[in-house]
């Protein structure tokens, strides 16, 4: 035969093989398709919303910002001195400044008097600018005044104006022209509306005023909290910025800004991202599995084409050319899919997916084509994978043997080898000991890669070894006596049933068991913090001054009230600020409710003490008796840390010091949360109307009242939303692994038609047979189940310790979700055995004479 022959045959042979498996099973490949659908859409839709939430939250921050070359920030809102201001402008590089106030915000109609709780007005920033600098270095933040006839260069400088942006406008109902009443760091003020910000983007709530006006009004005089910058040389600027800023300030710019608050939600959605392509990964199993059936079933095909000319390799593209085409198929509807259900997730759950790191984000979708491209190319590959390892297997298959030979590849009797799985689970346990990558546990991703591929491939063996023990039962039984040896013959077979089930599986229980732990801490934390008997909290902006704490202290049935309070404190420019926290009560202390988990052992120090949450010990590298820099003052403020405490509130780390030091260093004397001690008895609910009572009226609308219970239960409920998605995701990646035994088995029932067409000779009756299919459905689904369960529990370990401390610098201890493991078992056997009995319907149906008569 010439060359030309042979490549026309082997071309003849592949589409023979391709389209014919197509016209006899386009089930199969739909349902494959389908598997690798859901994995795509789902990875997609999260990568899109979270991209989407991203894009809001950095094209809020310009909005804010304005378009400065760089910004000197304040490293808390407590702002700078003023004077640095001619010191800036005056430094190398530096070819203009805007000086700005920004304060936190309320919008109310100008007749709120305080006293109705259903007047809580609009929050938004407000900006004080000078309008003439800001003109030239953030013109987008400059007012445009309506209604101007008459107008004349001083109205420009007017102290009762303010601008607000459409959103703010929109949402307080007001109208240009009207006077409004603005509330911000305790102080109210009278504002006319003067026009709109026409450079603030749709969506973004943001005010201007007149810098001196907003630091009159609102008790801010003297006192900055940023410097927009416009540069002529920017090296230079920075150099002489360098040796000039005090320590309450940072260098700041919008993209690092942008940088800061993508890096606090980063870990979030990196594991969504990873926990999505779990529903993928899962997809590409479930093509192992039919695949691997396909194959099985067609090595007499095979075979017979090889006999013909068609080469070992040719067997090997036609399976992995079908690959291809399921996952082409598959990618592209996933993509499809993944944009509406990106859509509804951003309409239903917001830009967090529940999670609270961002709110006011956009409500279009942002499409990446990088990211489709990408995720289509996993599909891809997640098919093309899934096809070529059964293919592999296929062509070392001897033609003359097959030829005769329908069941698993390999001899039944050969020993199942297990240092493949040994070799993979040990990578997978080394790789737990490395560190974080880039703050990301990406070695603890890797880890679990491996030791899941190591729990897959382990399959066929654990498969021998407990139906080992049932095969030295005496059994007299029929049924299940060929039920058990068939399924301990054929290992290779249950590996490709349960490939599937088994990798989602050990994922649910991973994450089932991660997601009550951390409960469990979060709800023990908040039993041990939340000790008192009534909580209340200023909003931002406002504070309980010496004077109104010590009304609050007097009010009857108060036995105490310790006041504390809390800022954000930029420690580093290229990470999220921590909490400062001053405290009436030294943590650890009997009276406090913040308990330590380590402590400064030795001498005792002469610089005031300091106590770092965990996260941020791990943060920072911080360990007790380390002595720190905190930028409070304009000098940096050295303390020794005296504790850590946990904390499971504040991802990016806290740090406590006492209240008479941060008074010593800032001079602010205010307090913006009381925990209050009743008297035993009180009336809590009397006791609240009491203390309302005793605040200002400019206050009354800014503090918020929570007893324990109400605090645990919103705790928990934004705990639980917050882990929404992953329940969801949990729950499609075990509906894909249950389809695929559901495929697998109604596959391996067809494959063996003419088995049971003999069994029916042997004079075994149909019934004997379905009973048969059940017990080994069943048998694999325990298999499955155990292995799942077993893989599971390893996993979580490294989720608990390895990427959850990695990701979000929180610890906890380990409780294992014993309903839902025993509910899975069950599932897992129930579903299993009825797929079984189910099949095996169709294929007792079939003549006994007809099913045998390709023996003949």
């Amino acid at each position: 035969m010439s060359a030309v022959g042979s490549v026309s045959s082997g071309r003849l042979a592949l589409r023979w093989l391709i389209a014919g498996e197509f016209r006899a099973h386009p089930a199969r490949f739909f349902a494959t398709g389908i598997a690798i659908a859901i994995g795509v859409a789902l990875g997609f839709a999260v990568h899109l919303v979270n991209g989407t939430a991203l894009a809001s939250f950095g094209e809020a921050i310009r909005s804010v910002n304005g378009t400065a070359d760089l910004t000197v920030r304040a490293s808390s809102p407590l702002g700078f001195d003023e004077a640095l201001y001619p010191e800036v402008i005056a430094a190398a590089g530096v070819s203009d400044a805007s000086p700005v106030v920004v304060l936190d915000a309320r919008l109310l109609p100008a007749s709120a008097e305080g006293g109705g709780a259903n007047e809580r007005g609009v929050s938004f920033s407000l900006l004080g600018l000078d309008v003439i600098r800001a003109a030239s270095v953030t013109p987008s933040l400059v007012g445009r005044r309506s209604g101007g006839v008459g107008e004349t260069r001083d109205d420009l400088f007017a102290g009762g104006d303010v601008f607000l942006s459409r959103a703010a406008l929109g949402a307080s109902g007001a109208s240009i022209g009207e006077t409004v009443q603005v509330r911000a760091n305790g102080r109210a003020a009278d504002l006319r509306v003067a026009g709109i910000l026409a450079g603030v983007p749709d969506g973004q709530a943001i005010g201007t005023m007149d810098i001196a006006s907003a630091q009159w009004r609102f008790d801010r005089l003297g006192t900055l909290d940023r410097l927009d910058l416009k540069l002529a040389d920017r090296a230079a600027a920075q150099e002489a910025l360098a040796g000039l800023l005090p320590a309450n300030t940072v260098l700041d710019s919008s993209v690092t800004q942008a940088a800061r608050g993508g890096a606090l939600s980063r870990a979030y959605r990196v594991n969504l991202d990873m926990l999505a392509l779990v529903a993928l990964l899962t997809g590409g199993f479930l093509v192992y599995s039919a695949q691997s059936l396909s194959v099985t079933r067609r090595l007499r095909n095979f075979a017979l084409v090889r006999t013909l000319g068609l080469p070992r390799q040719g067997v090997v593209a036609s399976i992995a050319l079908e690959g291809l085409a399921i996952g082409v198929f598959g990618a592209a509807l996933g993509l499809l899919a993944g944009y509406g259900l990106a859509v509804l997730a951003l309409n239903l759950l917001g830009g967090d997916l529940g999670a609270g790191y961002f709110s006011g984000t956009s409500d279009q979708i942002v499409f990446q084509p990088v990211a489709a491209a990408v995720f289509f190319f996993l599909g891809l590959a997640a098919a093309f994978l899934g096809s070529v390892f059964p293919a592999l297997s296929a062509s070392k298959a001897a033609p003359a043997a097959a030829l005769k030979n329908t069941g698993d590849i390999l001899d039944p009797r050969d020993a199942v080898r297990i240092w493949p799985s040994v070799a993979l689970l040990l990578a997978g346990a080394l790789a737990t000991f490395l560190p974080a990558v880039g703050g990301l546990p990406i070695f603890g991703y890797v880890a679990m890669a491996l030791l899941l591929a190591g729990g897959v491939a382990g399959v066929p063996f654990l498969s021998r070894l407990l139906l080992s023990i049932l095969m030295r039962l005496r059994l007299t039984r029929v049924a299940p006596m060929l039920a058990i040896r068939h399924v301990y013959g054929a290992p290779k077979e249950a590996a490709a049933a349960l490939c599937g089930i088994v990798a989602s599986t050990a994922l649910m229980i991973a994450m089932a068991t991660m997601v009550l732990s951390f409960r469990v801490a979060v709800d023990e934390w908040l039993g041990q913090t939340l000790a008192s008997d009534l909580y209340m909290r200023a909003e931002a902006g406002t504070a309980f001054d010496p004077g109104v704490q010590d009304r609050l202290k007097a009010v009857p049935s108060v036995v105490r009230i310790d006041f504390t309070r809390e800022v954000p404190l930029t420690l580093d420019p290229n990470r999220p600020a921590v909490g400062l926290i001053a405290r009436s009560v030294d943590p650890g202390t009997e009276a406090s409710p913040i308990q330590l988990i380590a402590e400064q052992a030795g001498a005792v120090s002469d610089l005031p003490p300091a106590w770092v949450s965990e996260p941020a010990a791990r943060v920072y590298d911080w360990a007790p008796g380390d002595v720190v820099d905190l930028p409070i003052g304009g000098e940096p403020a050295r303390f020794i840390i005296a504790g850590i405490w946990r904390d499971y509130s504040r991802q990016q780390g806290a740090v406590t010091i006492r209240g008479s030091d941060y008074t010593r260093l800032t001079g602010d004397k205010g307090r913006n949360t009381g925990a209050i001690t009743l008297q035993p008895e009180a009336d809590v609910e009397a006791a609240e109307t009491r203390l309302r009572s005793a605040l200002p009226p400019a206050l009354t609308t800014s503090v918020s009242f929570a007893r324990p219970a109400e605090l645990r239960a919103y705790a928990l409920a934004l705990f639980d939303r917050s882990f929404a998605v992953t329940y969801v995701l949990e729950a499609v990646a075990i509906l894909v692994g249950l389809a695929g035994v559901a495929a697998t088995m109604s596959a391996q029932t067809i494959a063996r038609v003419r088995e049971f067409g003999m069994l029916r000779h042997l004079g075994v009756a149909k019934r004997e047979i379905m009973e048969m299919l059940g017990i080994e459905g069943a048998l694999l689904g325990a298999v499955g189940a155990v292995a799942g369960i077993a893989l599971g529990l390893v996993l979580s370990q490294v989720l608990i310790h390895v990427i959850n401390p990695q990701s979000f610098n929180w610890t906890m201890g380990t409780r294992v979700p014993t309903t839902t493991i025993l509910g899975v078992f069950g599932a897992l056997v129930l579903a299993a055995a009825a797929t079984a009995i189910f099949s095996a319907r169709r294929a007792t149906h079939m003549n006994a004479v007809l099913a045998v008569r390709e023996d003949w």
